[in-house]
């Protein structure tokens, strides 16, 4: 038998069973289609997963504890902490550091009144975290050492305020 013979054969059995080779084919169709989508979504996955560590930093350690933690560690973290830690000589792998502190305050302007987060940082916050501004500028090293009274408004207190 050759190869042409083999051809005519397989099309003839093809023919004769016409509704076998359309639900053969449907199925295959319908493989191939859903191993694409997973592939898509586990590479949308992917890249979810990835633009979200991006965001916070791929390289940042967070040192600190939560307030269900303070019965186990009643000492908190100081700013004289976050000094040694950012000391080159006792942890020279260390390429910044930003303490916060975090908390929920009222603030009032001209008679509006919003209840907020807030969060106590230092002039490399937005070095460390990959801040940016929309307008204004940041807070500066010298205002950090006149303890300078100085807020970054989020949009949607600015909005409510003013």
């Amino acid at each position: 038998m050759n190869f042409g013979q083999s051809i005519l054969e397989a099309l003839e059995s093809l023919n004769a069973n016409k509704l076998r080779s359309g639900l053969t084919m449907l199925g295959i169709v319908i493989g191939v289609g859903a191993v694409i989508a997973m592939l898509s979504i586990g590479a949308g996955a992917q890249s979810s997963i990835t633009g979200s560590i991006q965001d916070i930093g791929s390289n940042l350690i967070f040192v600190g504890s939560q307030r269900s933690d303070a019965v186990r560690n009643p000492k908190p973290i100081t700013i004289e902490d976050a000094e040694a830690i950012a000391d080159p000589f006792q942890a020279p792998s260390v390429a910044q550091v930003a303490p916060t502190i975090q908390g929920s305050v009222e603030i009032t302007f001209g008679g509006q009144s919003v209840t907020t987060s807030v969060t106590g940082v230092t002039a490399n916050y937005n070095q460390v975290n990959n801040e940016s501004l929309y307008e204004g500028e940041f807070i500066t090293i010298e205002q950090n050492y006149e303890r300078a009274s100085v807020v970054i408004l989020g949009p949607t207190t600015a909005e409510d305020l003013f």
